[in-house]
């Protein structure tokens, strides 16, 4: 037996289940990630993935496996950085189990993740939103899910992960209506719903039938929708909203973008930036401030607002103790009484010392 078998099945039992108690999410792709690497390693080494040793896994592979990421399966560079991260994971999980193998370790724990341009994000305008709504044939079954699936998506920003899970006991269509979801990082939310989402959940709900636990937007075959069929379902309904858009443009539209359309249509109705973050489930404020430099009319409108000005002493209506009035002159022996408005001069009292007086520091001419 190989030193990498029983190491790899290590980290996913004890590891990740047992110790670290990771979610299914993270499971799943780190699992897809050693299967990705795996098939590399066989088309470079000849070797099965249950012949290969975990010397056959160093620096130079790992680093051509990052590399066909890129190029030949065209992931961009989050997903590599994400793949390296899981990389590194069951290596530092290795170098207790296989001391033997430190300095192959220590090369690959040296790769170092790759920086990536930041675009803007992308999201729909209204206009495209109100398109993409229209796409579905509502008479049709498929239809109607479809088009309950894209406004609840729009209306809430759900990850597409937290989409599929929803369960029918997860909606609340009575007074206060919300749904509840588990989010990123095992984060129960709670999310409003507007009385346009609660109308057309309400009609699905009432068509849809099933059990209390089952999935909201079901196959045909009464089962959850993967991410997968929700990517396919919004590429399809895209492709016939951008036929009836003139104003659509050349965007890359994903489940995702629904997400991000939803915090900008947020951000233009004036909800705080800290609720935008409450709303999506982001576990810093930080990481919804992309959604500030997307929006082009907060900028616009901080340009087109006038400049601050501020005001000029001449026209205090009341003399303070940095005013002209209340000063004394810088000339020496002459000096003067601050004066209150219809009252005359103020007579020094413990509470109203006399000021004092300025002396001219300059030299004589």
């Amino acid at each position: 037996m190989t030193s990498l078998a029983p190491t790899l099945e290590a980290f996913f039992t004890e590891r990740l289940y047992r110790q670290l108690h990771a979610s299914p999410h993270t499971v799943s792709s780190y699992r897809d990630t050693f299967r990705l690497l795996l098939g590399y390693a066989h088309t470079r080494t000849g070797k099965t993935p249950s012949q290969l040793d975990l010397a056959d896994l160093d620096a130079t592979l790992i680093a051509g496996f990052l590399d066909h990421l890129e190029h030949d399966r065209h992931n961009t560079v989050r997903t590599r950085n994400n793949r390296l991260a899981a990389i590194r994971s069951m290596f530092r999980y290795a170098s207790y189990r296989q001391p033997a193998h430190a300095a192959l370790i220590q090369q690959v724990l040296a790769i170092p993740e790759k920086r990536s341009h930041r675009t803007t994000v992308s999201y729909l305008s209204p206009i495209e939103i109100e398109a993409l709504l229209n796409a579905p044939d509502r008479d049709t079954w498929i239809g109607r899910r479809d088009h309950a699936l894209l406004v609840t998506a729009i209306q809430t920003g759900l990850r597409v992960s937290e989409l599929t899970a929803l369960r029918n006991q997860d909606i609340i269509l009575t007074a206060g209506a919300h749904l509840r979801c588990h989010g990123k990082g095992r984060k129960e939310r709670c999310t409003p719903l507007t009385r346009h989402t609660v109308a057309v959940l309400r009609t699905w709900m009432a068509e849809r039938h099933g059990t209390s636990d089952q999935a909201l937007f079901p196959t045909r075959r009464g089962t959850a929708l993967s991410p997968d069929s929700v990517g396919d379902l919004v590429d399809r309904h895209v492709a016939v909203a951008q036929q009836h858009c003139p104003t659509w443009t050349t965007k890359h539209v994903t489940p995702h973008t629904l997400r991000h359309s939803c915090a900008m249509s947020l951000l233009g109705a004036g909800v705080e930036i800290s609720v935008i973050a409450l709303w999506l489930g982001h576990e810093e404020i930080q990481t919804t401030q992309i959604y500030l430099h997307g929006d082009l009319a907060i900028k616009e409108r901080a340009l087109a607002a006038p400049p601050h000005q501020p005001p000029h002493p001449a026209v205090t209506s009341h003399p303070t103790a940095s005013s002209p009035s209340s000063k004394h002159s810088d000339y020496p022996g002459h000096t003067t009484t601050p004066t209150t408005p219809g009252h005359g001069p103020q007579a020094p009292t413990p509470h109203n010392p006399p000021p004092r007086v300025i002396q001219n520091m300059r030299d004589p001419a």
